[in-house]
């Protein structure tokens, strides 16, 4: 399984920039699995699978990559037997790029007494309660059993609000991590090993965790420990302090973000990829991404109505069924009503990227975000 159809196969990891818009840049990240769009948004895909949806599905909505989770894979099936069944784009029949992150999120939200320290984290796992040890090592070793394309260092994120010596600490041993990370992965051409940056809601930890990566000199750097729970004004003020400090020639990824609002404000200050768990959650509960906002499909307002999603959609689910057809799937809780709403939620994310990327280029993305905005603002169809 090779790469996307059509697609231009390239040897090596090469990131260009093909326009700007004040920090904004449209560009490509190629692969020998394919090129990815940026600004991109990279559907999750946990445990092998975006929830809800067929691969074909998240291709055709206009995904170029998708995310893996490290620790899910290690611990269910285990990144081993994926290795042993070819990888996770034979397992998960997904021949296009593959992002997996380390892991080190997971197991400081969902894993039961882990103990951290220099060397890495111990837990147990939140499935049976089985002991593992992920070091930064051994996260760059069950990344390559998975065979992803784009690898992201062991970090420690730090929940905010935090002290500011917690941050620093966290942000410091993230650091020389990301040294162990680089040592690991060595050279594997046409892959990929991104660093995070750390250092929570202080601008100078940020700077200073962006400088130390840089020397570094990785292939992309992600942005991490943002949307955590603080006000989306300190995450695009940390952005705005973090993105001018990285490589201009490197790609730079914003992890775990976000909403379709987080995604425009921060195109604009220079991020290149996202991902977010928002679309296929939201879709599993009934909500709706629209280009006229945020539509619940269990609101009884749509229990007779006729009328499509969205009308001028190219995705099936949004055009051709209808609201009240919708309502009952999520009211019986049929499992059909999820994975129409979680279609429907990765086409517009991946249609308003392509908006956004087409803006880019034409120089006009701030006149573009403001139509979108007001679309979002205008609210939803009035009823019938």
């Amino acid at each position: 399984m090779n790469g996307f159809k059509g697609q231009r196969m390239t040897q090596e990891f090469t990131f260009t920039v093909l326009a700007r818009d004040g920090a904004a840049r449209r560009g490509e990240i190629a692969m020998p699995r394919g090129v990815v769009r940026t600004p991109a948004f990279m559907p999750v895909g946990t445990g092998g699978t975006v929830k809800a949806m067929y691969m074909d599905q998240v291709r055709d909505a206009g995904a170029d990559i998708i995310l893996g989770n490290t620790y899910h894979l290690m611990l269910r099936p285990g990144a081993e037997r994926v290795a042993r069944l070819g990888g996770l784009h034979e397992f998960a029949r997904w021949p296009g790029p593959i992002l997996t992150d380390s892991g080190g999120f997971q197991v400081m939200s969902l894993a039961q007494l882990r103990k951290l320290d220099e060397n890495g984290v111990t837990f147990r796992s939140h499935i049976d309660g089985s002991r593992h040890e992920l070091t930064p090592e051994r996260s760059i070793e069950i990344q390559g059993m998975l065979d992803s394309d784009i690898q992201m260092q062991l970090d420690e994120c730090v929940a905010l609000p935090a002290e500011r010596k917690e941050v620093d600490r966290a942000m410091e041993m993230s650091l020389r991590w990301a040294a162990r990370c680089k040592a690991a992965f060595g050279d594997q051409p046409g892959k990929a090993m991104f660093g995070i940056v750390q250092g929570g809601d202080v601008a100078t930890l940020r700077e200073r965790s962006a400088s130390a990566l840089k020397e570094l000199d990785l292939k992309g750097y992600a942005v991490g420990g943002l949307a955590v729970g603080e006000p989306q004004t300190v995450m695009l003020e940390m952005l705005s302090a973090t993105c001018p400090v990285l490589p201009q020639e490197k790609p730079r990824y914003l992890m775990g973000v976000g909403t379709p609002d987080d995604i425009l404000k921060s195109v604009a200050r220079g991020i290149d990829m996202f991902d977010c768990v928002m679309p296929t959650r939201a879709g599993r509960h009934g909500l709706a991404y629209t280009r006229r906002g945020k539509i619940n499909l269990r609101n009884a307002r749509h229990a007779d109505d006729p009328r499509p999603l969205d009308e001028e959609s190219d995705c099936p689910a949004a055009r051709d069924y209808s609201r009240a057809y919708l309502h009952h799937l999520v009211k019986s809780q049929e499992a059909l009503g999820a994975m129409l709403l979680t279609w429907n939620n990765i086409a517009y994310y991946e249609r308003l990227m392509a908006d956004i990327r087409e803006a880019i280029s034409a120089g006009r993305l701030a006149e573009a975000g403001a139509a979108i905005t007001e679309g979002w603002a205008r609210g939803d169809l009035a009823l019938v």
